[in-house]
């Protein structure tokens, strides 16, 4: 059996994608076969993972993420079922990377039981070529009013009977409470299964939580594992899910940038990481526009992100008045370019004759480009390399329902190494859309497109390497912070056959 463990929290973003990332990383340094396992996870961030038979799936960006820390390539056995909202009760269920249909939270309840053998079968397939498994929780297993058929935490666990340690985020305040109040609400065989605990995102002198030790100890019996300071690098690294994205673009810098990025924060926007090379650019600001805010008159590009659900997001769009705002700054000569999603919005319209996204039906777009979007067929995913219009390189991968047509075409925005043209711009190159999720990953071509905007600009990260260094930092961290060598001890006790 191989060694181990699981990582649980307290209540959902406590850090607990960001602690397995690291630690995947430090073990991995440290000369061990480590692979990331999600059972469940719920988010619209997502990216290609390679499944059975070689066919491309599609998992949780924290697992692609645990992955690149742990030097291997995403499989779908690292997060076997992915749930991705599509409307506040409802969400798009993804078992072994293929979308099987739509579920609201109580058909979803009902389905679990039976994803437990799905989920055991992509943990086994992953440990017959690991030294070490890091598993992540989902939420919080002290939700025990959805324990019957849980999956996602104390259930998985259980189940593949491995020991858990909790996870407490001490920014958020009540980390004691939340601690001894998680134990106490588990029965006597989860308690046991615990095996320490772990409060992050400490400010200041962590000798000042060395009074709650015992206190911890005498209510749980459980020992701290290490107490994890405030981890600045984090935002250089993709956030989890919208729970992630409060305050993860500063606008401190954003009057004296002369790259301003204006994001419209629609409720089903999907994956916001395509941001992350913008913002960590010198001399470029991203601000997410919030329901209730105008938009930025001074922005000089307005980015719309992917949606899990492009018509109710056009909807939004259209109900915040934000619609005429954005027509209005096109007008002005400011750029506008759509992602997947946002891509499809800048056309006359988005057409779901089957319902696939919600109820059936149509929904005008911007009228920015000349272009219209019918959503239908199967899920397009896969990993793609081509050439933007700017003629600079680019890669990413595509992750799509939906035909897009229409004379604006004719300008593709990227044209794939399979000579298919992919996206659209309009006459004058300044209103542009492309399905190319990481298209600003590629160093050559953002650099480009940003001196386009404003060529006294000159962007110089190298976002690949950027990574890579906060991956280390955040290992070097880990391991300066945790008690390593303990969690190592308890993954491997009672595994070895």
């Amino acid at each position: 059996m191989t060694p181990a463990i699981m990582f649980q929290g307290t209540g959902s973003d406590v850090g607990k994608s960001l602690i397995v990332a690291g630690l995947c990383r430090l073990f991995t340094r440290q000369g061990l076969t480590v692979r990331p396992f999600k059972p469940q996870n719920m988010s619209n961030n997502a990216a290609p993972a390679l499944g059975p038979g070689g066919i491309y799936g599609e998992i949780g960006r924290a697992q692609a993420l645990q992955a690149r820390a742990a030097n291997t390539a995403p499989v779908t056995d690292m997060n076997p079922i992915l749930l991705k909202p599509q409307s506040e009760i409802g969400a798009q269920v993804v078992v072994d990377g293929i979308v099987t249909g739509n579920a609201d939270a109580r058909a979803y309840h009902a389905m679990k039981p039976g994803l437990l053998t799905t989920v055991r079968a992509a943990f086994e397939r992953l440990s017959s070529e690991a030294d070490l498994i890091l598993v992540e929780g989902a939420g919080s297993p002290a939700e025990v009013n959805l324990r019957d058929g849980d999956i996602a935490n104390m259930g998985f666990a259980e189940a593949a009977d491995i020991p858990v340690a909790l996870i407490g985020d001490i920014e958020r305040g009540g980390v004691i409470a939340a601690l001894v109040g998680t134990w106490t609400l588990l029965n006597s065989t989860e308690q046991a299964r615990l095996k320490g605990y772990i409060v992050n995102r400490f400010r200041g002198d962590p000798s000042l939580f060395d009074g709650a030790l015992p206190i911890i100890a005498e209510h749980t019996g459980l020992p701290s594992l290490g107490v994890v300071p405030w981890f600045d690098g984090a935002r250089a690294l993709p956030a989890e899910d919208t729970a992630s994205l409060e305050g993860r673009y500063s606008t401190a810098g954003w009057s004296a940038a002369r790259i301003r990025i204006a994001v419209p924060k629609l409720p089903r926007i999907a994956n916001f990481d395509d941001l992350d090379p913008l913002a960590a650019e010198p001399d470029v600001a991203v601000r997410l526009v919030s329901p209730g805010e105008s938009f930025p008159a001074d922005a000089n590009l307005i980015l719309l992100a992917g949606s899990k659900s492009t018509r109710a997001d056009l909807d939004e769009l259209h109900l915040l008045g934000w619609t005429e705002a954005i027509r209005n700054a096109a007008d002005r000569g400011v750029h506008v370019v759509g992602l997947c999603g946002g891509y499809q919005m800048l056309g006359s319209r988005v057409a779901d004759p089957g319902g696939v996204e919600g109820n059936p039906g149509a929904t005008p777009g911007l009228g920015l480009l000349d272009i219209e979007t019918v959503i239908e067929g199967a899920k397009r995913l896969a990993p793609v390399h081509g050439v933007a219009a700017n003629g600079r390189p680019v890669h990413g991968f595509e992750m799509h329902m939906g035909r897009t047509t229409g004379p604006d075409t004719v300008r593709a925005f990227v044209t794939l190494e399979d000579g298919r043209p992919d996206g659209a711009m309009d006459s004058t190159g300044r209103i542009a859309g492309t399905y190319l999720h990481e298209l600003f990953a590629a160093d050559d071509f953002r650099h480009a497109y940003v001196s386009q905007i404003d060529n006294r600009v000159s962007a110089t990260i190298r976002w690949n390497d950027h990574i890579e260094v906060a991956l280390d930092r955040l290992a070097d961290h880990m391991e300066a912070h945790i008690d390593t060598a303990q969690l190592l001890d308890i993954a491997r006790e009672n595994r070895q056959e």
